[in-house]
């Protein structure tokens, strides 16, 4: 039986005849539809008979879904077609076969329609007729046969998979785009379950899980083939959402072609932008998989994400906080969570788990009162953040950057709560033979003589133990406490004839005020600007003048500068407080654990001891720092080594500059 990569390079060859009227790039407009055109007709054969039989006595009869129900149930699927046509009669009418493609494709059940709709292939059916290779496209799909006896649905699963990325890498899609490695959704999945045997050995269980940027499928896929593996008598109805046309149309046949358990008789996968549109509003599921593009901007979405935040708080999903406009990862971390089960066990409900593929920014983008802050805050002082897992570099196919697996739920098993686990697993990777894009690394699985090291990264985050590679901790550990520390203003006055100018350029009518200050204060510095300004009050009670505020704001802003050896300046007639320099302000990160007036007077005042902290603008945030939980010191080489190693390089550069002048 051939392999699902022999099957990929066939079909990758077929792409051969597109070159010309199609970019590399665009290849995928017209393979991914005809792949998965070729597999339902491959699974359709054996009762197209029948079907069409069906189709004959009841067309007259009934239409619309009731027709598409009885067809669906003589075709044994859940879908049908009840056009005469096949590929290998699409063949034997050269000249009209884009007509007969365009009858054989409305032939199909209304979900297959759409799917094709989504594809929106019959533009790329017309392309290829005027190029005059429409009919070489499809005889040479003939040659592949994709009948589940040939090719089952785990191997469609990994054409799909080979073809997408080869396409991705072509177009140079945005990294992290479309799907995610199998061997990490493995991961995924096995964490995700890791807990519920029991639940899901009850008689009759049925769970649903959600992936609201599905891409093509490929975690709702690996998840139903984890309860087949492990648990065949539970169902698990998996759903998902995404807004690329392309993806979102090989995903949804994808679940046709699996038959996967469906809980009613709306649609498993929904097009749509997930911020904008939510097709699953007012759902609840048991479980959510998603790994959402990294680094993408939300500005198109800004204006209806910014009005549910400020108009609906909580009750919508937004209500922890908005992230910056150029990276909305944390914002389907906040569509997921509101999507959570509660936990009601008398009424068979166990609350809700979560894997999401993570860049490194949203575990420390942004400070207290940030967006990015507030979102972590809200996770952890729940106590949702249950562990995160860091990866290997170099894992996806088509970014190489360090990526992180968080998991969160509203039911946290008894030891772990309050509590958040780190795990390194960076270094659990065995080379790839062969580079796919950036993927030069892949975490072994256990097959052909690999490691099987999704296992043991499953273990460390299983046994919630203290070692090298798992770092446990309390929530509050990742919380701070963001202390604004004010310095004091220290002003020396001067008045200068350049000075006095501009003042009198804005307030001429101050003339005579002015000379009488300049008059009796002279024009030497006064180092303290508090009794330079009760003598010029005086001055101007003497003369029954009285300054607006604006006047006495920028008489201080022209005639002082601020001067380290000057006195303080005090805060209005209190005595004991003093005004504080903006240039000045610091801000100080104190550790939740650690008591703030301690931490400020044992390592603040020593070193600034005329500071004081103003609590009233206190912050809190939190962040991950995962690369401190897990610094490994190496000691510096000796000196002597690198003096030799400096000698000998410096003798190897003489030794070439003596030839070249030789």
């Amino acid at each position: 039986m051939p392999t699902h990569q022999e099957h990929a390079n066939l079909i990758w060859q077929i792409a051969d005849l597109l070159r010309g009227p199609y970019r590399p790039p665009q290849y995928e407009r017209v393979m991914l539809p005809m792949t998965v055109l070729r597999r339902f007709d491959c699974i359709l054969a054996p009762s197209k008979a029948k079907v069409l039989a069906e189709y004959e006595r009841r067309k007259d009869k009934l239409t619309g879904e009731a027709l598409d129900s009885i067809l669906d149930k003589a075709a044994g699927q859940q879908f049908h077609n009840h056009s005469p046509l096949t590929f290998e009669k699409l063949k034997g009418d050269p000249d009209n076969i884009e007509k007969h493609l365009v009858s054989y494709i409305k032939g199909f059940s209304a979900n297959v329609r759409r799917i094709f709709d989504y594809f929106e292939f019959e533009a790329e059916i017309e392309k290829m007729r005027e190029s005059n290779i429409l009919y070489l496209v499809i005889s040479r799909f003939c040659d592949v046969d994709l009948h589940p006896n040939t090719v089952p649905n785990s191997q469609m699963g990994l054409i799909f998979e080979n073809l997408i990325r080869r396409f991705n890498e072509l177009a140079n899609e945005t990294a992290g785009d479309h799907f995610t490695p199998r061997e990490v959704i493995k991961l995924m999945v096995h964490i995700l379950f890791i807990n519920d045997d029991k639940l899901l050995a009850t008689p009759k269980t049925v769970k649903t899980l959600l992936d609201p940027a599905c891409g093509t499928g490929g975690m709702l896929a690996e998840a139903q083939n984890y309860l087949r593996e492990h648990h065949a008598d539970a169902k698990l109805y998996t759903y998902g959402q995404d807004y690329n046309k392309r993806a979102f149309a090989t995903a949804a046949s994808d679940m046709l072609i699996k038959e996967v358990a469906h809980n009613g008789t709306g649609e498993n996968v929904r097009f749509g932008d997930v911020f904008l549109e939510d097709r699953f509003a007012g759902e609840q599921f048991d479980y959510f998989l998603t790994n959402p593009p990294f680094g993408v901007d939300w500005k198109k979405q800004q204006k209806e994400i910014q009005h549910e935040h400020d108009k609906r708080g909580f009750d919508g999903r937004f209500g922890a906080g908005l992230p910056r406009v150029n990276d909305g990862s944390l914002l389907f971390l906040q569509h997921m969570v509101s999507k959570f089960e509660r936990v009601a066990p008398a009424e068979h409900k166990h609350g809700s788990r979560l894997a999401i593929v993570f860049s490194g920014s949203p575990l420390f983008t942004g400070g207290a009162g940030s967006g990015e802050s507030d979102i972590r805050k809200w996770i952890i002082q729940n106590d949702w953040l249950d562990a995160i897992i860091a990866l290997p570099e170099q894992m996806f196919y088509n970014t190489g950057i360090g990526t992180y697996i968080w998991i969160v739920t509203n039911r946290k098993e008894k030891r772990r709560k309050g509590k958040i686990q780190l795990i390194d697993a960076r270094e659990f990777f065995i080379p790839m033979r062969r580079s796919q894009g950036d993927k030069r690394r892949k975490i072994g699985e256990g097959e052909d003589g690999e490691p099987n090291q999704i296992a043991d990264i499953v273990r460390l985050y299983g046994q919630f133990e203290q070692n090298e590679r798992s770092k446990i901790f309390d929530n509050d550990d990742f919380g701070y406490t963001r202390v604004t520390v004010e310095r004091p203003l220290r002003l020396c006055y001067q008045m200068t004839a350049e000075d006095k100018a501009r003042f009198l350029d804005a307030c001429p009518e101050l003339l005579g005020d002015i000379q009488a200050i300049d008059q009796q204060l002279g024009r030497e510095p006064l180092f303290d600007w508090n009794k330079a300004w009760s003598s010029i009050q005086e001055i101007l009670r003497a003369r029954e003048s009285r300054w607006k505020t604006a006047e006495q704001k920028l008489f201080r802003s022209v005639f002082t500068a601020r001067d380290a050896s000057a006195e303080k300046v005090l805060a209005g007639n209190r005595a004991e407080e003093h005004e504080s320099d903006s240039d000045l302000r610091d801000f100080e990160n104190v550790p939740l654990t650690v008591n703030v007036d301690e931490y400020f007077r044992t390592e603040v005042l020593p070193h600034v001891p005329d500071a004081w902290m103003d609590r009233s603008k206190d912050k809190v945030g939190y962040e991950i720092n995962f690369n401190r939980h897990f610094y490994r010191f190496t000691p510096p080489r000796p000196l002597r080594e690198i003096d030799i190693e400096l000698k000998r390089a410096e003798d190897e550069i003489l030794r070439l500059l003596s030839d070249a002048t030789s």
